[in-house]
């Protein structure tokens, strides 16, 4: 949504083409002039929509939609400049949930290597994954690659030697940064909020149900934790205990103003990638966070957390009733968030410098595909590979 705000800005006519099904509270794209558009996978009725339309950019949102529709795009509309929206390092993130697992099949619950931030280590876990190889590829064969997180720009240039200028930082903009917010004395309770369906929001609320409330109840026997999430399954309904304090809330109408209206948020993150949206809501609501180094990673930069950052159980339980506890602690934390906010993900800044990167592309895009040999030669193999396939299925469908 941020990314077609910006484009709308330019005065760009946006068309938004799905293969999923309409969600009950998707966004109202056509009260916003964004021209909406049902395609189909595996369907040569795509190559027809996209030849009428000849865009000049695309974007596909993750590698997935290119590896399913780049080959259409690049044969219809080849002057097309193609962009990756990567959202996080989906190769990345399921690397650190399967070392997770490894770690808790052993019985350890000491995450070192888990939250040492990408090394040399935790490449040569990814390296050898189908997931990786094919993400990877994907950014080369894009013109453009955003990437929301600075740290794994890192990974991908320095390990995976990925040029970069095949990738542009681009994190979630946020307009009207706020400086002021509701008071440590008018907040109350802790709250975490996430996708269920999420598996790292769904292990942070296990492993909060199993370990770290305990321990926070232990120290602060009144405290009540308030767990919101969309689709919300009956297997996280059944954690709910208000004996214990634990209270499963299901949806929030205004993920905001739940946010605004708690002390401390808790995102005990043991895995993932990318950047955390909870962790800046957070923040814009001058809402304190307690999380771990995976939680906060790409988040704050060289700048003081928003919070507290924790690398076991009882860290984490310390720090959170520190903060709930200590007003001027709290305080600073809370000012610190705004800090972060302006410094690194304003949308006037990050909407500028994008769309001075599509420009210079579009002005210059032979010269550029030129200089990407690699690019060009994943394109011809993977795409081409890509396009019997789904040719078979075509006809396969047809015949049945």
């Amino acid at each position: 949504m941020q990314l077609i705000d910006c484009f709308l800005e330019q005065g760009w006519q946006i068309t938004f083409a799905s293969a999923a099904s309409e969600g009950e509270r998707r966004a109202d794209l056509k009260a916003l002039g964004v021209r909406e558009a049902a395609i189909e996978l595996n369907s040569s009725s795509f190559d027809t929509f996209v030849s009428e339309l000849q865009p000049d950019v695309v974007l596909f949102d993750q590698f997935l939609m290119e590896e399913q529709f780049g080959w259409r795009v690049e044969k219809h509309a080849p002057q097309a400049l193609r962009l990756l929206e990567s959202c996080d390092l989906q190769s990345l993130r399921h690397t650190r949930h399967q070392l997770l697992k490894d770690l808790l099949k052993d019985g350890s619950e000491h995450y070192e290597e888990l939250f040492s931030g990408p090394d040399a280590t935790l490449f040569s876990r990814m390296a050898v994954t189908d997931l990786a190889q094919r993400e990877v590829a994907s950014f080369y064969r894009c013109d453009l690659s955003l990437v929301v997180s600075d740290v794994e720009i890192e990974l991908l240039t320095h390990y995976f030697r990925v040029p970069d200028t095949l990738l542009h930082w681009c994190p979630l903009m946020l307009r009207n940064i706020p400086d002021s917010g509701a008071g440590f004395n008018d907040r109350a309770h802790f709250v975490t909020i996430g996708n269920f369906r999420h598996a790292p929001n769904w292990d942070a609320v296990l492993w909060l149900k199993t370990t770290l409330w305990p321990m926070i109840r232990q120290q602060l026997p009144g405290a009540q934790l308030h767990v919101y999430g969309a689709y919300t399954p009956p297997k996280a309904t059944a954690l709910h205990n208000a004996a214990q304090g634990f209270h499963i809330m299901d949806w929030a109408e205004d993920a905001l103003e739940v946010m605004s209206n708690a002390r401390v948020a808790l995102a005990p993150l043991r895995f993932g990638a990318g950047i955390k949206g909870k962790v800046m809501d957070a923040m814009a609501c001058g809402t304190p966070t307690v999380t771990t180094p995976v939680g906060a990673e790409a988040m704050h930069g060289d700048l003081p957390f928003a919070g507290a950052i924790a690398s076991d159980a009882q860290g984490l339980a310390d720090a959170a009733v520190r903060l709930y506890k200590d007003q001027a602690l709290w305080e600073a934390a809370q000012c610190a968030g705004w800090k972060v906010l302006q410094a690194r993900f304003r949308h006037e800044q990050h909407c500028a410098t994008l769309i001075a990167r599509i420009q210079e592309l579009l002005e210059d895009l032979p010269r550029h595909r030129a200089a990407n040999f690699t690019g060009a030669m994943l394109r011809h193999h993977q795409h081409k590979s890509t396009q019997y396939m789904s040719q078979w299925i075509e006809a396969k469908n047809r015949s049945n």
